[in-house]
């Protein structure tokens, strides 16, 4: 079992080792907890490309102490020419999943990272933008190891990928997937992050890169364009949150599916549930995440279409959904959907400023489309619109996508801050809520609680109805509970499973002591400054 991380100076927790290191190295050097995790944002999207990239979108939840939090929202809107007609027009029922036809939506990650360097800028931070990027440059530059998670997701998606523009130039071996600890150089990456370093993050957007890149998505059949690239902007708003007897919780707004991951932990707390790790507990955050996800299904879209969902996180309608909820049985469910990879990280300073923050290209590897010139792999965040105009989430140019991105945050009553999250699709708001009632309400430790087994509510693969996948080492007597009261069970043959996302938290208490710990599931660290 991982250990926690202890420190009093900050810290940085991952699901790579050298993106946590990479941004606890800024805090070393005087940086705040957004500058640090500007410089792991960056770290990772080298180290793990599988998972995620500047290609892709990302959102920040930035805490202050004393003061509201604040999110930004760097999520790219769909390309000027994509349209249902263009699609349908190609014969598509269905918005293709890999290829420059999944490579639809702007990449928003890096106006993020422009935004959160004007934050860090009014926080006081001053570690200049080279400094910020170095350790990305370097490690695209000299190579990193192929992990083991890279390794499998090279395999697993070979099939799907091998043919789509730049996939195999970039990411195979003379065609064969790379070997874990083989040593990935990224040439073209290091010089577009170089270039960034130099001439600012605008550049990505407005200037050369933007350039190269428009020609690049242009030639490989891509429907986003220069002036799609030019018009991104990330945007700074407020987060959704919730009250608890003993905390505040916060997430992020739509497009994110934050509502859902509160509206599961505010659940829960009214269901009274007194001891962890037994059906009460299992059965209880199921049955939450089925009334969490019907509202998410139908309410969450571009924030410029969605409804008023505040209404949601209130005790009155809070207190019906948990009446709707058998304690022994478990409820009803047409079959859901939903997947794809990505990371989370957390970052937190000396002074209690506090990140919570994920990056992403949706699928691994995302659409699996390399832009040749300047090494960037392109997400495919748009799949998730439909294709039928009669959605709750249609296709429209201009438009944000559903994300299943949403960055925790909890400030509770005696003075503890905590960042948590989780990739995982679907999953995520299922592994939050595992790991946050297995440290907050049952005394786990951080490290146990995130080692702890984990299920998956939701559409069993392959077999067309929802389920619930656990690992393997569950007490059997737990999952016979849960099959006498209806759940559907499927046991993996793995004790730790990606599947079961890659987890990670750190809390500070009010005396400036810090506790984190990373996920065995993945390659991370929990590094204190």
């Amino acid at each position: 079992m991982p250990e926690t991380s202890v420190g009093e100076k900050g810290m940085v927790v991952a699901p790579h080792g050298a993106a946590a290191e990479a941004g606890a190295n800024i805090l070393r050097e005087g940086g705040n907890a957004v500058e640090a995790m500007i410089a792991a944002a960056a770290s990772i999207a080298v180290v793990y490309p599988h998972m995620n990239g500047i290609g892709g979108d990302a959102f920040f939840l930035i805490a202050e102490p004393g003061r509201p939090p604040r999110v930004i929202d760097a999520c790219g809107r769909s390309g000027s020419l994509a349209t249902i007609e263009r699609y349908r027009s190609l014969g598509h029922d269905e918005i293709p999943v890999r290829g420059a036809e999944a490579a639809l939506t702007v990449a928003g990650a890096v106006s993020g990272w422009l935004l959160a360097s004007e934050v860090a800028a009014a926080l006081g931070g001053r570690i200049p933008r080279g400094e910020l990027l170095e350790a990305a440059i370097r490690q695209a530059k000299e190579g990193s190891p192929v992990t083991r998670s890279f390794a499998r997701c090279i395999a697993d998606d070979r099939s799907s990928l091998t043919g789509v523009p730049g996939f195999a130039d970039h990411f195979m071996a003379d065609g064969k997937p790379r070997e874990v600890g083989a040593v990935f150089v990224q040439e073209r990456l290091a010089d577009t992050l170089d270039h960034l370093a130099r001439t600012g993050f605008a550049d990505f957007y407005r200037g050369d890169v933007a350039a190269e890149m428009a020609a690049d998505l242009e030639e490989a059949g891509s429907f986003v364009t220069r002036e799609d690239l030019r018009k991104q902007e990330a945007r700074l708003t407020g987060p959704l949150s919730v009250p608890l007897v003993d905390a505040t919780l916060f997430n992020t707004p739509p497009p994110t599916q934050g509502l859902a991951s509160l509206i599961i932990l505010a659940i829960f707390e009214r269901l009274g549930v007194r001891r962890g790790e037994g059906f009460e507990h299992v059965h209880g955050l199921i049955e939450a995440a089925k009334q969490a996800f019907a509202v998410r299904d139908r309410e969450i879209r571009d924030p410029d279409h969605a409804g008023e969902i505040g209404r949601y996180l209130e005790a009155g309608w809070l207190d019906e959904a948990t009446e709707r909820i058998d304690r022994k049985r478990a409820g009803p469910w047409p079959p859901g959907n939903g997947d794809g990879d990505t990371i989370w990280m957390g970052a937190i300073d000396s002074n209690g400023l506090a990140v919570s923050f994920i990056q992403s290209l949706y699928w691994e590897f995302g659409s699996g489309v390399v832009l040749p010139k300047t090494g960037v792999t392109w997400q495919n965040r748009g799949i998730s619109f439909s294709l039928d105009p009669r959605s709750a989430n249609p296709l429209h140019p201009g438009r944000k996508p559903f994300h299943t991105l949403n960055p925790a945050f909890a400030r509770f009553k005696d003075g503890r801050s905590m960042v948590y999250g989780s990739m995982g699709g679907d999953g995520q708001p299922q592994f939050q809520s595992a790991i946050f009632t297995r440290h907050v309400r049952f005394g786990m430790d951080p490290a146990e609680a995130i080692d702890a087994p984990r299920w998956r509510w939701g559409r069993t693969w392959g077999e067309g109805q929802t389920g619930v996948e656990v690992e393997n080492r569950f007490d059997p007597d737990l999952l016979a509970a849960l099959e006498r009261a209806g759940h559907t069970i499927s046991v993996l043959d793995v004790p730790y499973s990606d599947g079961m996302g890659h987890a990670g938290m750190i809390i500070r208490r009010a005396d400036g002591r810090l506790t984190g710990a990373s996920d065995p599931r993945c390659d991370g660290e929990a590094v204190a400054a």
